[in-house]
């Protein structure tokens, strides 16, 4: 294989991790085996996904109105899956149906959602089949978007706002769908125990997890979305079909196995992306497959390559109606079964609000929810303010572990070594660049900066810019720490700057498939930020063994967050930190703005603290905390505003009688903030 390009280098370096992670998988050679591996993985699995509320809601269905067609009804009516989370949803009932079997239609990424016409097409055509179909609109589509139109996207920065929660898209979706089963076994024109789901693409994807973790559903069809978690590493996916650290416990093939020995069809289409190709599939087959053999069923799991592109087509549904009528009742070997005649609805028929203004007040979205929980996740760290630095302490080593699980651990470094990139310029301060050799051998490419005619010991500092070391170079706190004579390191954080891997950006988020990339081998990017960090410290470091130099951090807006972790989790390298013009808090009530860093939204984030609860892990350091931002108004906040936001910060240096090196303001010039990093 040929050496990477310095743009190749992160992907090739995840791809690698991907598979070093499953490299020991084996499947189970008894039944017995594999039943104790399942219970374990659907507890994973669960875990990775984030916490379902604890108690199930009353559903309080209410349908709002009927479309009487043909042989069959559609009802509009709406079901709360947890509280103020609404689920907007249509009803194909057959004419004189009780007991009937019935199918969960689930979309994907379609322009309407469920009332997309390719969506609606297998909801009409199972219900001329005799099925009672429920379809509904995925958690932030549809109806259930904060401005519901055609094409609205519930991924990227919208999606990935409960990430810091600890809670998925995927998971709420999930539950959602789990919760969609509730509500059709309450139904007299159901048979509860002959129940099926399908849909495509991202739907296919909450097919294969909802029957994976739900026993009710006796037959499951995912359509264009099945391949294996190694594929999602060379290409981009909806946040919606990301199981956070999955590659760390699973492959996908077992993920299908928890199926068995209930009844699977996967259909995958001829000509489809690589992560949904059917010869990725074929390999999570296999292992699934093996699993039917465990349970003697294997006639209930079946394979179907359709010539096409991504879809869910004529001959795709017409291959799940065959499948659907064997298990479901028991009707024919299984084989497809040609589709009735289908008309379908204008999409505004099927509104359960053509007006939202008759939306229930509360309607709860992926960032509202994420708000929500956001609050509430920092309202509990608040309530660990301490009374004395001997109380604080014992916090602080809590956090710090809890903080290093979030970020997927520390891992072990080797020596980092150096090479010179190129010529020194010929100004003062001068620039060298450098090459340094980080995890795994991945480069780090480093701009110092420094006074010529330096005399004595140099106190180095790093400054972080996300869009990387040039950035780091143009901003003015740069040349100031040089001058005031600090040696400054600037470096390219991996998948940033000159190693900012190549159609890296999805919708508004510039990072979108790194980040999402980190996620799935569990090392969030800012978490691998953090690593390349401390690589920067030690190299710093062995530039003066024999005295170390004190060290500093900056950074520079968001990569603000990036330098207080960094400072957090290696208090005995990093005398002071600051940060310039950083975001105040994790919490948003709307997505996240175009060109924020997904990298920077760790699962779980929020769990151990917001970023002034994080900011309190440097006390009893120097802490500079110059001017802020929030989501919502990326304009400077008032000095009042930010330190009313760093209270709690500020509450702890004062536990520590410090509160003199904690230093909270609207602005301050470069030299004096240089002066003051220094003291």
């Amino acid at each position: 294989m040929a050496e990477p390009t310095d743009t190749e280098r992160y992907s090739r370096w995840v791809q690698e991790k991907g598979k070093t992670l499953r490299a020991a998988d084996e499947p189970p050679r008894t039944q017995e085996e594999w039943k104790r591996r399942r219970q374990v993985l659907q507890q994973r699995m669960k875990q990775a996904m984030g916490a379902w509320p604890e108690r199930d809601v009353d559903l309080r269905p209410e349908i709002l109105g009927t479309l009487e067609r043909k042989g069959y009804r559609i009802e509009r009516l709406v079901f709360q899956s947890q509280p103020d989370v609404w689920v907007t949803g249509n009803m194909y009932l057959p004419e004189g149906a009780k007991r009937n079997p019935a199918v969960l239609c689930v979309h994907g990424h379609w322009g309407m959602a469920r009332r997309e016409p390719t969506v609606q097409a297998r909801c009409v055509g199972l219900v001329k089949l005799g099925f009672v179909v429920l379809a509904i609109d995925a958690f932030g589509s549809g109806e259930r978007h904060e401005t519901p139109a055609r094409g609205t996207y519930h991924g990227a920065l919208d999606g990935a706002t409960l990430w810091p929660t600890g809670r998925s898209l995927l998971g709420l979706q999930v539950y959602d769908n789990r919760r969609a089963m509730d509500y059709l076994v309450t139904r007299k024109e159901v048979d509860p125990n002959r129940i099926g789901i399908t849909g495509a693409s991202g739907g296919g994807n909450q097919t294969m997890y909802a029957g994976a973790l739900d026993e009710r559903l006796a037959c499951v069809v995912p359509v264009c979305s099945v391949g294996r978690y190694q594929a999602y590493l060379r290409a981009a996916c909806c946040v919606c079909e990301v199981l956070p650290g999955a590659l760390t416990f699973t492959e996908e093939g077992d993920v299908l196995s928890l199926v068995a020995p209930r009844a699977l069809m996967v259909i995958n289409a001829s000509r489809d992306a690589y992560q949904f190709s059917p010869g990725e599939a074929a390999q999570s087959l296999e292992r699934a497959q093996r699993i039917y053999e465990l349970y003697r069923v294997p006639e209930r799991v079946r394979h179907v390559v359709i010539d096409s592109g991504h879809d869910y087509n004529k001959p795709m549904r017409e291959a799940m109606y065959g499948w659907m009528c064997r298990w479901l009742k028991n009707e024919g070997d299984g084989s497809p079964i040609p589709e009735p005649q289908i008309e379908v609805d204008p999409p505004e028929a099927l509104a359960c609000f053509p007006d939202l203004a008759k939306r229930p007040s509360i309607w709860l979205t992926p960032s509202r929810l994420a708000e929500k929980l956001g609050q509430e996740q920092a309202a509990r760290a608040d309530q660990m303010v301490p009374r004395h630095a001997e109380e604080w302490e014992s916090t602080t080593t809590e956090w710090r572990v809890r903080l290093e699980r979030v970020l997927g651990g520390r891992p072990t470094l080797p020596r980092v070594s150096s090479r010179v990139d190129g010529p020194p310029n010929a100004d003062d301060p001068v620039t060298v660049p450098l090459r340094l050799t980080g995890e795994d051998g991945l480069p780090i490419p480093l701009l110092t900066l420094c006074r010529r005619q330096l005399a004595g010991r140099q106190p180095g500092c790093i400054v972080l810019h996300l869009d990387g070391k040039s950035a780091a170079l143009r901003h003015p706190v740069s040349s100031a720490l040089a001058t005031a004579g600090w040696r400054v390191a600037l470096s390219d954080l991996r998948a940033t700057g000159v190693l900012k891997p190549a159609n890296d950006a999805i919708a508004d988020a510039p990072d979108h498939n790194s980040a999402e990339h980190g996620v799935w081998i569990g090392r969030p990017l800012i978490g691998q930020w953090v690593t390349d960090v401390h690589a920067v410290a030690e190299w710093l470091v062995l530039q003066n063994p024999q005295s170390p130099s004190p060290l500093a951090v900056v950074g520079i807006g968001a990569a603000g967050l990036v330098a207080l972790i960094a400072a957090a989790l290696l208090p005995d390298r990093f005398q002071s930190a600051a940060v310039l013009h950083m975001p105040v808090s994790l919490i948003t009530s709307k997505p996240y703005p175009k060109d924020t860093r997904m990298g920077l939204l760790a699962p779980g984030l929020l769990t151990v603290g917001d970023i002034p609860h994080l900011a309190a892990l440097i006390a009893p350091r120097r802490l500079l905390v110059v001017g802020g931002t929030t989501w919502q108004n990326p304009d400077y906040v008032g000095e009042n505003a930010l330190k009313k936001a760093f209270q709690f910060t500020h509450a702890v240096y004062q536990a520590h009688q410090k509160s003199d090196r904690l230093t909270i303001t609207y602005s301050l010039p470069w030299n004096e903030l240089a002066a003051r990093l220094g003291s």
